[in-house]
């Protein structure tokens, strides 16, 4: 039985697809309840095959997928009413407006009152920054507001759960700080939001959970701050001598060097040594530094430790 907390969990999840490719291999996932839960992984990871499954869009290969405490696909019918999805981008049609998009999706639930069908609409679509554009064709919208009018269906009616698969996609650097600010809003309110996303800077922003994916896997889980600390802090130098630099600091245990034209970073060597020693000995082979420290690691330094795999952290 899953865990009374959980809004998400996940035993032994597979999906392989015709073919033999392996798209998710034995995911065990657990997403607190009332939590925003990021889902990070480079594209390709498995994170859409994944929440496909617990949507009960496809079957998995094997193992089982609880959401709200119940089995999916086979609880679909009572457990998507308390969902909100945005899911592999939004389609609209084409040729209806905005609003008239949102009434039909809100005549589809049968739980919806119809009395109250327009303002909820007209809500949904001021609150996701849609209100002057609800009467143009969605044809004439951009992918961000196409983006926007998905995000609006997913809010139509209070959900426990919100599931939200790359909502950001789209959107320019003020839409997306909008969406953040959304999400973290909707997250106030109790609900658990189980965020999708291949861009770190969102998941350091709006999550208090998370977990990494990388080629079907899981690779890690937990609380952000848990998984930022993961990453080691670096030693940095800025010289004109970058070459010379990198040697020397590996001849005085320095590892993982990254060397850029003016620029060398790596870890430092184990033990206590005192990383002015390091900084002397630069300056006693002749290397020119202009700035030397040491830099807290970042969430992207701990991910990239974890998956080999670098991350986009624009946003």
């Amino acid at each position: 039985m899953a865990d009374a907390f959980a809004a998400v969990e996940t035993r032994g999840l597979t999906k392989r697809f015709r073919g033999g490719q392996l798209a998710v291999d034995h995911l065990d996932l657990t997403v607190p309840a009332g939590t925003v839960f990021g889902f990070l992984g480079p594209n390709g990871s498995g994170k859409t095959t994944t929440i496909r499954m617990l949507m009960g869009l496809i079957e998995p290969t094997s193992g089982t997928a609880q959401v709200l405490g119940r089995r999916m696909p086979d609880a679909a019918r009572t457990v998507l009413p308390q969902v909100g999805a945005l899911i592999e981008g939004p389609a609209p049609y084409a040729f209806r407006s905005g609003r008239d998009n949102l009434l039909r999706y809100d005549a589809a639930d049968p739980t919806a009152d119809p009395r109250t069908r327009a303002a909820r609409v007209d809500a949904a679509l001021e609150r996701v920054g849609l209100g002057a554009a609800a009467g143009k064709k969605a044809k004439a919208y951009s992918l961000g507001m196409k983006q926007r009018l998905g995000l609006a269906a997913a809010l139509l009616r209070p959900r426990r759960l919100l599931v939200l698969d790359e909502p950001t996609n789209g959107l320019d650097p003020q839409g997306m700080r909008e969406i953040r600010a959304l999400i973290r809003e909707l997250a106030q309110d109790g609900r658990t939001v189980f965020l999708s996303s291949h861009l770190l800077d969102e998941i350091e922003q709006v999550c208090t959970h998370a977990a990494v994916m990388a080629r079907g896997r899981l690779v890690v889980q937990g609380p952000v701050a848990e998984l930022a600390a993961r990453a080691q802090d670096r030693i940095a130098v800025t010289t004109p001598d970058a070459g010379d630099a990198a040697r020397i600091l590996k001849e005085h245990g320095v590892t993982g060097l990254t060397v850029t034209e003016d620029r060398v970073t790596g870890e430092p060597p184990p033990g206590d040594r005192d990383p002015a020693e390091l900084n002397a000995a630069l300056v006693h082979a002749g290397v020119r530094v202009r700035a030397f420290g040491l830099e807290r690691g970042t969430l992207e330094d701990a991910f990239v430790a974890l998956t080999g795999e670098g991350f986009d952290v624009a946003g």
